[in-house]
């Protein structure tokens, strides 16, 4: 049941129905129009899983419908209806859809046109339509502002946990195969597995726009910027992670053709490179653990850790690094291999240390800071600017 209530889709389909029925009984008292079905369904396009999102589509689907009301009142007066003046009312539509900037909605705006051409009652049934849609969107708004959506941090957190242990276990089971002799084809197995990471930070990425857009003008959220850069730059992280390990899985796969069904490294020398794994991996954990921390105790206590897991895991990158380098002055054919084997662990190291990440922080910060003054830059007119300057 817990669960249910953190799933976005359930939550959605219960708000949107709500409001629907709301702003339906809404329209009956206020609406002229015996079935007035224009308002549940701009209910159910504006009330949307985030604060910020109702409010954006309200303020598009409204402009849509006013937009096609205002084409099918000025085609009503020049001409009538018929198969040549549908099209120009259809392909007008569309075109003023363009420059309101509705996006989505573009339809919208041709599909009000014709509703409201369509009748003999051109303004009476102008003004219905526009009065539904504005029933729809202010119940849509005042339902998501008297009661407020989740904040979604939590469920992308948790996408983000899931994603570094599937890195964690995909490093394991490579280092594995280090210790062993894959076959080509085994080998291309994982490079496929690491391939398929893409599509799970897709879905992080999208569960992450889902939290970003739940704190923005939320009243729950008193630092809802931070939030969202903290989360954004994790998950860019862990993204630079997943294609590095790609390229390890390409060496692998490599090395697996070279060897041709051969051991691919000595005992000692896999045993290393599957302890470095070990802790690379731990890190992952960690370091999704630090990104999503709900507290800064619980920040400071992940930081900790992650700390521990990258200095455990260079000391074993280093131990792994000498046995490469005393097997590539045995067998220098292979050593550009176990060069790239180490050069890809250091840079997943490098990505998830604490320091990297804090530069990255505030680099982020820096980046919105700058945009927001250059907004508001653009917003003071060029008069109030001068007589400041003048002062």
């Amino acid at each position: 049941m817990a669960r249910l209530r953190r799933d976005p889709f359930v939550v959605q389909a219960i708000r949107s129905t709500a409001a629907a029925t709301l702003s339906y009984v809404v329209a009956l008292q206020l609406s002229s129009e015996p079935v007035p079905l224009t308002a549940p369904l701009t209910a159910l396009l504006v009330v949307q899983v985030t604060v910020y999102s109702t409010l954006t589509t309200s303020l598009r689907r409204v402009n849509s419908v006013v937009a096609g009301v205002l084409v099918a009142i000025a085609f009503s007066v020049l001409v009538g209806l018929s198969w040549w003046s549908l099209a120009l009312v259809i392909l007008a539509s569309l075109i003023v859809g363009r420059f309101v900037k509705v996006e989505e909605f573009i339809p919208e705006v041709a599909i009000s046109a014709m509703l409201v051409l369509g009748v003999t009652q051109v303004a009476d049934t102008a003004w219905d339509r526009v009065l539904e849609t504005l029933i729809g969107a202010v119940v849509g708004m005042l339902f998501n502002l008297l009661l407020v959506p989740p904040v979604w941090v939590e469920t992308a957190g948790e996408s983000i946990d899931d994603l570094a242990r599937r890195m964690r276990r995909l490093i394991l089971d490579v280092a594995d195969e280090f210790a062993g002799a894959p076959t080509v084809e085994r080998a291309a197995a994982r490079l496929y597995e690491a391939r398929r990471l893409d599509d799970d930070v897709a879905d992080v990425d999208s569960a992450l726009r889902t939290a970003e857009d739940s704190l923005r003008f939320n009243p729950r959220v008193k630092e809802g910027l931070l939030h969202r850069i903290v989360l954004r730059t994790g998950l860019d992280t862990l993204e630079i992670c997943a294609v590095v390990l790609r390229v390890l899985t390409r060496t692998l796969t490599d090395l697996a053709k070279e060897r041709g069904g051969e051991e691919l490294l000595p005992r000692p020398a896999a045993l290393a490179l599957q302890e470095t794994a070990q802790h690379t991996g731990d890190a992952f954990v960690s370091f999704a653990v630090l990104v999503t921390a709900p507290g800064s105790d619980s920040a400071e206590a992940a930081e900790t850790r992650l700390a521990g897991d990258l200095r455990t895991a260079r000391a074993s990158r280093d131990k792994t690094a000498g046995l490469l380098l005393a097997l590539a002055l045995r067998e220098p054919g292979h050593w550009q291999l176990h060069g790239a084997l180490l050069a890809e662990i250091d840079r997943v190291l490098d990505e998830l240390a604490p320091e990297h990440r804090g530069r990255r922080l505030m680099e982020e910060l820096d980046r919105h800071t700058r945009e927001r003054r250059e907004r508001r830059r653009r917003l003071v007119p060029r008069y109030g600017r001068r007589a400041r300057a003048e002062a």
